[in-house]
């Protein structure tokens, strides 16, 4: 359990610590939802969107609006930033609006492209699945930056569909989902694309409470029980935070927590995480982390290694902590 003033008190802490302007944003708009009117905001928004972070985007986009392929990363390239998907993940994750620069309406255009067939980029056909699940892809990114984006409407219905048939009784079916696929995308592999539950919960009005709980309970059991994408459990917590496997178990976390209702499975995860902050009130990864800023998520606030891998690590924990506290009604 976390309370509100509790959870703003670590976020206090974090400001406390950190001086660096991308950080301060962050906290007061994405996790003290501070209106983006809010005058103190506004006064810090021209120090945020030249900050390095925002410059960074902002220089190594390309003239398509992207960061390169949207998901295969040119190993060739030594870059921060490998491909559009990490770069628009990271363009939402640091708050960036379409309002702020042009970094995300010429993603958005990016994304649009990709879907209207206006791209010189190739989707992955490799099988018959690719097209579907890149599109699904695309879709999750696009109404992530532009909700209810129109030319989301038809891929979002047909994963509806696809949800509603494989949970219709209640209970997962792969055998009511495989032919819902098929006849859909008209596909004949008994491989499926994976359920896209993020794409679904982008538009949650539309989704039943009774589907949104019957897949946490399929999707988000067998995550904890056995890890997302890996075999580590991350329902089997160590004593310590400064585990080599914590930063692997926040995404885990981060696929259960999609859904209302996750405390469930999460509950222990939560406790565990509040126990393990520091006096002052900030996470550390530990030593074991070899890239504090990581792929998906950094604040380059100093040429201090630990100080950066400190701020990375409490920026991640409360950014997950309030999507919890939100699908929890804390």
């Amino acid at each position: 359990m976390i309370s509100k003033k509790e959870f703003q008190d670590h976020a206090e802490a974090l400001l406390r610590f950190c001086s660096y302007p991308a950080v301060h944003y962050k906290v007061l708009f994405h996790l003290l939802d501070t209106p983006y009117q809010d005058r103190a905001l506004s006064a810090l928004r021209g120090e945020y969107l030249k900050s390095d972070i925002v410059e960074e985007l902002y220089q190594t986009q390309d003239m398509n609006g992207g960061w390169g392929k949207l998901r295969s990363k040119d190993y060739s390239v030594k870059a921060r930033i490998p491909t559009s998907g990490v770069g628009i993940e990271r363009c939402l994750y640091i708050g960036l609006t379409m309002e702020d620069r042009d970094i995300l309406f010429m993603a958005c255009e990016y994304l649009q492209d990709l879907l209207l067939g206006r791209s010189s980029e190739g989707v992955f056909e490799k099988n018959e699945r690719a097209l579907p699940w890149q599109k699904a892809i695309v879709c999750n990114l696009l109404e992530a930056i532009t909700a209810d984006n129109p030319l989301c409407d038809e891929t979002y219905r047909q994963w509806r569909y696809i949800a509603g048939r494989a949970y219709e009784e209640g209970e997962y079916s792969y055998e009511k989902d495989r032919a819902a696929q098929h006849e859909v995308f008209l596909t004949r592999e008994s491989r499926l694309v994976p359920m896209q539950s993020e794409l679904l919960l982008k538009r949650r009005r539309e989704i039943p409470p009774a589907l949104e709980d019957a897949m946490l309970r399929h999707l988000g059991r067998r995550a904890s029980e056995n890890g997302y994408f890996w075999d580590k459990t991350p329902h089997k917590l160590p004593d310590s935070f400064v585990y080599k496997q914590t930063r692997r178990w926040f995404e885990t976390f981060y696929y259960i927590n999609q859904f209302r209702g996750s405390r469930i499975y999460l509950e222990n995860a939560v406790e565990w995480i509040l126990e393990n902050a520091r006096e002052d009130g900030l996470w550390d990864w530990g030593p074991q982390v070899k890239d504090p800023w990581g792929y998906f998520r950094y604040f380059s606030c100093s040429r201090h290694y630990s100080h950066n891998r400190v701020v990375d690590c409490t920026v991640e924990v409360l950014d997950f902590l309030k999507k919890y506290m939100e699908n929890n009604d804390m």
